[in-house]
């Protein structure tokens, strides 16, 4: 437990393995958290300009540091950006940092969140929970790791249909249902 009740970081691996890896929405994730080369970082912002530095820290930290250390990152924040709007306006400034630190082209981030809501959708479409996480959520990605992934994909185009098909059958109960991420076992 922590101050924020159950543990961000535990509930997050746990949608990564229940959700993300579990329903293959994502079917480079399981070699990297296999590796141990996801570096989860619980941040204590409750500002968005908090965040924005945290953010930055870490964006350098992962260019500095050997893809066979830390491949991709993700910076849970449970504390700030917690309205969707809000967090979904924050990431124009997420990605202006990453041109700031001349990291386009390096590294991309890709975002997740409670209430994630694609635009023109609404908002009980189960497509939404593709990037429906636990906590607003940080991908911060190497692009190089990503080429090399989609590359040895045989139809990367494929993967997002392939998505909505396994949540519409699914559907909305099957979903609650995994993602209650906080639970024991």
């Amino acid at each position: 437990m922590s101050e924020y009740g159950p543990d961000p970081v535990a509930e997050t691996v746990r949608w990564l393995e229940r959700a993300v890896i579990g329903l293959n929405l994502c079917p480079f994730a399981k070699a990297v958290l296999a590796k141990r080369q996801i570096r989860f970082v619980l941040s204590y912002a409750r500002t968005p300009e908090q965040l924005l530095e945290e953010l930055s820290s870490e964006l350098v930290l992962l260019e500095q540091t050997p893809a066979e250390q830390i491949d991709t990152t993700l910076l849970i924040h449970p504390q700030v950006l917690t309205d969707f709007l809000d967090f979904n306006d924050f990431l124009e400034l997420a990605d202006e940092t990453v041109a700031l630190l001349d990291l386009e082209g390096e590294i991309q981030i890709a975002s997740f969140h409670p209430d994630y809501q694609f635009a023109g959708t609404a908002f009980d479409d189960i497509g939404n929970c593709t990037n429906r996480s636990p906590y607003p959520t940080l991908h911060l990605l190497r692009e190089s790791s990503v080429e090399r992934a989609v590359a040895a994909f045989p139809d990367p185009d494929a993967i997002v249909e392939r998505n909505l098909a396994t949540l519409e059958k699914l559907g909305a109960d099957g979903w609650r249902k995994l993602s209650a991420w906080n639970f024991s076992g």
